[in-house]
């Protein structure tokens, strides 16, 4: 595969092949571990485990930094580009990140972040730097050559239960934690995708290179290891866009003729119904990986109408906390089954539990699905409690999600008992939220929840009580709130004022009530 190209950026044409690739991810490991150039004189050296921060979209050097830092020993956490300052400097805050990588359109973020961030080592420009380089600013590209040339550095050595990477997630409540995802955990999940009747691409080889093209972003663990690990993996090519518009993909779509999708429910409904898709559009296509949501069987059947054929849709279920797949239709789903979210990969364990008395319920029977196995985290970063929240002392994970099996042992997931609201597959913490508008003058109490929308899935709306002569009205609170979260977390489903949050005797908010 030395020679074929690896990854290509749909928007900027910048394109990589593997050897290229393996170049600049090993020079900047050496950079990295090297403490080479002007990192030297940015404070103490990088130490195995450290935390390396990647603020940025999906790009090429995205993938490099990202698997360069690993190779160095590192940690790394992947930070929503969509934050704000407030909400990128508490996950860089709570992991004691020594290194950012990202761009430069997000270096005003960083660099006001970094400067609260204790043992702060620098930052990384994945792009061009700018015209005033500041002190500690570094170009990935130069590093990664000062690495290579760099002689007498010697890269630790990674072991099956060292720290990979650290996504942020909401869990199952509460506000975003860090997820320990050990380099044996992700090995793990790759291999139970790539066994042959899971695996959804072909292998390389002299006459073929399949490609896949992706909008799933590499900062979320279903576009991190399912999609970009398995193309590597696959030999494949990779083409990416830093996020979706209609106009951009349609031109990919058309440009590049992928095998394959990466895709959320979203962009499946938009290929299926929109009327500037066009058969000859979907020509290529052979499969499409469908997460971060349940997809109707409707919207299948109106895509492979469009196509005019059967095109090998496979469903998935899983969490940032299982690295990320559980359960996966594999290339013998018939279509009547494609509506579900499959059945166990290899090695992966499932229970089903009754909702009010935890025992095992058959098929057929809703309860909240449990799960186990090698893919499963190591636990929340410095959060016992959240660990023990959802890990019991058997390693079984309460994933807080409603499901239930057929008799052919085909999962669907039916709700979710735990409070995340999901925005477009992106997750939204109400107790994140309502931290946020309790620092509005004259509320006396407040509840968030997500209630149902065609477009988004789920928007988040907030309940409020108000202190008796406050004035405070609907858009006083979206108009506070808007500045201080990332878009898809913005209360799209409006504010509702009532004379009291219902809530159980031990004062838990009753949210079911509030839908």
């Amino acid at each position: 595969c030395a020679l074929l190209t690896l990854q290509t950026c749909a928007a900027s044409s910048s394109s990589y092949s593997y050897r290229e690739a393996r170049r600049l991810t090993h020079g900047f490991a050496r950079a990295l571990a090297g403490d080479v150039g002007g990192l030297a004189a940015q404070g103490p050296a990088l130490a195995k485990g450290d935390v390396v921060a990647l603020v940025a979209p999906n790009t090429p050097e995205f993938v490099f930094a990202a698997h360069g830092a690993i190779e160095a020993g590192l940690t790394v956490t992947f930070v929503n580009p969509l934050y704000t300052p407030e909400e990128t400097a508490r996950q860089l805050k709570i992991c004691n990140a020594r290194l950012v990588a990202t761009i430069p359109a997000l270096l005003p973020l960083v660099r006001a972040v970094a400067q609260s961030l204790p043992q702060y080592k620098g930052t990384v420009l994945l792009d061009q730097l700018p015209s005033e380089q500041a002190a500690g600013e570094f170009s990935f590209q130069a590093l990664a050559a000062e690495g290579l040339d760099t002689e007498g550095v010697s890269l630790p050595r990674n072991h099956s239960d060292d720290i990979a990477i650290l996504p942020f997630s909401s869990g199952t409540t509460g506000m975003p934690k860090g997820v320990m995802l050990s380099h044996g955990q992700l090995v793990s999940n790759l291999a139970m995708c790539m066994t042959p009747d899971f695996r959804f691409a072909r292998y390389t080889r002299a006459d073929v290179q399949d490609s896949i093209l992706s909008v799933l972003p590499f900062f979320h663990i279903f576009g991190f290891n399912t999609v970009l690990h398995t193309t590597i993996l696959s030999g494949q090519h990779l083409i990416t866009l830093p996020k979706f518009t209609p106009e951009d993909y349609i031109g990919a779509l058309l440009r590049f003729r992928p095998s394959g999708l990466g895709a959320v429910p979203a962009v499946i409904q938009f290929l299926a119904m929109h009327p500037a898709v066009k058969p000859e559009h979907l020509d290529s296509i052979r499969y499409v990986i469908c997460g971060a949501a349940p997809l109707g069987l409707d919207v299948l059947k109106r895509l492979n109408d469009k196509a005019g054929r059967e095109i090998d849709l496979r469903q998935g279920y899983g969490m940032t906390e299982t690295s990320p797949v559980t359960v996966l239709c594999s290339r013998h789903t018939p279509l009547e089954r494609r509506g579900s979210v499959g059945q166990l990969l290899p090695g992966t364990r499932a229970r089903v539990v009754d909702l009010s008395s935890g025992e095992h319920v058959g098929p057929g029977q809703r309860g909240e699905l449990l799960v186990k196995g090698p893919q499963v985290m190591t636990g929340y970063y410095n959060n016992e409690e959240a660990t023990r929240e959802v890990l019991d002392t058997e390693g079984w994970l309460h994933t807080g999600d409603v499901a239930y099996y057929d008799d052919e042992c085909y999962f669907h997931i039916v709700d979710r008992t735990k409070e995340l609201i999901k925005v477009k597959g992106h997750q939204v913490s109400p107790t994140e939220l309502e931290s946020v508008i309790r620092q509005i003058p004259g509320i006396a109490d407040l509840a968030v929840v997500g209630i149902p929308n065609e477009r988004y899935g789920e928007v988040p709306v907030a309940f409020v009580v108000l202190q008796p002569g406050s004035k405070v009205q609907e858009n006083d609170i979206i108009s506070f709130v808007e500045p201080k979260v990332a878009p898809y977390k913005r209360l799209t489903g409006g504010v509702k004022f009532i004379e009291a949050i219902p809530r159980n005797a031990g004062g838990k908010v009753l949210r079911n009530e509030l839908k």
